[in-house]
């Protein structure tokens, strides 16, 4: 999104923790003398912070890492560890004290996710005291309303967060916590999420994860914008990554990919039989629930299946056991894998997606591009993104590109495999659901420039106030 707003005329800069795995030697970063050390009171003390500069890749969009080992070197990005709160307080406020370092003042901060919330709350309290911040707008974007940065009330004393802002207005309290997930939705200018059908989604009970009512109230100035997808890296045309490059006009390559897909996944190749990929953390939320309450009747689908993910081990050993018991029919691998997760997309025949709730999704697109026919349940982005064909047929339309299910069910997601294994022996039939995949453009420039209109709409909206 940075590289494609730079590209139609923003002046961008990037902020973010430098965390341990970054290499400033790797990337050519930088460290920024003319700031030196400066401290950032968090918790009654003030931390030493440094920056270090570098540019996003094949671009000249800038971007300032804020370095703090103590916070930052750890074995994971975000943690279940006690000071969790002040990783991301420290992070805030270093990113708002290094605008005042660098003189820069600008027309929008895109704020994401909780570890984010409270930079909205801090430009228009903590920080309000520098006049150079009068006319930045805040936009606070919504990645996935479950994650929500919950904290003791002692979070409150080490962001220096006024406590009428928990006790009296509430507009941090969330349920007797302090929530950076709140602060954000409260104090931003507007609020974005990355779907269209996922910012209604989570005006609801069953999305909101509690904070649905919070949403309601912002109404007015919530918006849905699908992420995009960067075709550099994902495409199969020349995709790096894959044994066998193909295009929309030469389809036959992606069977070579699929005969080597399976010799990775050491399960025996069938031109005929449709290959179903999946790649995915292994959690309830990714539908990996209904999977099991299915496996019974999946496995006797007429299809093979090849799985890529980590996460809960009921799940993983649900896998090993399909693969134990059916060897020639499920491949598995347990991990991250990243040039396996190409050759899954291209080559599968089909890809499963059947998440409770998906904010935006990128596997699915990822999928349409490669032609492989994704089957999802009908949610967030995957609403937004995957059209059914028997559903659009049924209307006189053929752009159907995919296969959907609604119910949060078993057999619905049986079903539409059923439905899609069916069309794929039909060979002319699947090829027009393969090329209105294909055909389809999920580029960030496109959803950039929506951006940008929201951030005209943000910054409209500060200046009236």
């Amino acid at each position: 999104l940075p590289k494609e707003l730079a590209k139609i005329g923003c002046e961008v800069k990037v902020f973010m923790p430098k965390y341990y795995p970054i290499n400033e030697f790797e990337w050519g970063h930088e460290y920024v003398h003319d700031i030196g050390e400066f401290k950032v009171r968090v918790g009654g003390w003030d931390h030493p912070v440094h920056l270090f500069k570098g540019h996003l890749p094949d671009s000249n969009v800038e971007i300032y890492f804020i370095h703090h080992p103590h916070y930052f070197h750890r074995e994971k990005f975000y943690t279940s560890d006690w000071d969790e709160d002040e990783r991301f307080t420290l992070f805030q406020k270093g990113v708002i004290e290094t605008m005042q370092r660098l003189n820069w003042a600008p027309d929008v901060i895109n704020c994401n996710d909780w570890q984010t919330g409270l930079i909205p709350l801090f430009i228009k309290d903590n920080y309000s005291w520098d006049r150079m911040f009068d006319n930045t707008a805040t936009v606070f974007t919504i990645h996935n309303i479950g994650y929500q940065g919950r904290f003791g009330t002692d979070a409150l004393v080490r962001a220096e967060i006024e406590a009428y802002h928990f006790y009296g207005t509430g507009n941090v309290n969330f349920e007797d916590s302090v929530s950076f997930m709140k602060a954000g939705i409260v104090f931003a200018d507007v609020v974005s999420t990355v779907s269209e059908t996922y910012a209604k989604e989570i005006t609801t009970p069953e999305y909101g994860h509690g904070l649905h009512n919070i949403i309601q109230s912002k109404a007015n100035d919530l918006y849905g914008i699908l992420n995009g997808i960067d075709y550099n890296d994902w495409n199969p045309q020349k995709d790096k990554l894959i044994p066998f490059n193909y295009s929309i006009d030469n389809l036959s390559n992606k069977l070579k990919n699929k005969k080597a897909l399976c010799q990775r996944m050491n399960i025996p190749f069938h031109e005929e039989l449709p290959l179903v990929g999946i790649v995915s953390r292994m959690a309830s939320q990714k539908g990996f629930d209904i999977i099991q309450h299915a496996m019974p009747g999946l496995i006797n689908l007429g299809c093979q299946w090849t799985v890529l993910g980590s996460g809960e081990w009921e799940y993983q050993e649900m896998f090993n056991t399909m693969h134990w018991h059916h060897p020639n029919k499920v491949g598995v691998h347990i991990g991250f894998d990243n040039k396996l997760a190409h050759l899954i997309e291209a080559g599968a025949d089909m890809f499963l997606m059947p998440s409770h709730y998906e904010p935006c999704g990128l596997n699915q697109m990822y999928s349409l591009k490669y032609g492989t026919v994704p089957v999802v349940r009908k949610t967030g982005g995957l609403a937004d993104t995957v059209q059914d064909w028997d559903e659009f047929e049924s209307y006189g339309m053929d752009i159907g590109n995919g296969f959907t299910f609604e119910a949060y069910e078993g057999y619905a997601m049986e079903h539409a495999l059923e439905r899609a294994i069916n069309y794929f022996h039909n060979k002319a039939v699947w090829q027009k659901i393969q090329s209105n995949g294909m055909n389809k453009d999920f580029t960030w420039h496109k959803s950039a420039e929506k951006y940008l209109e929201l951030y005209k709409k943000a910054k409209l909206k500060r200046s009236n106030h």
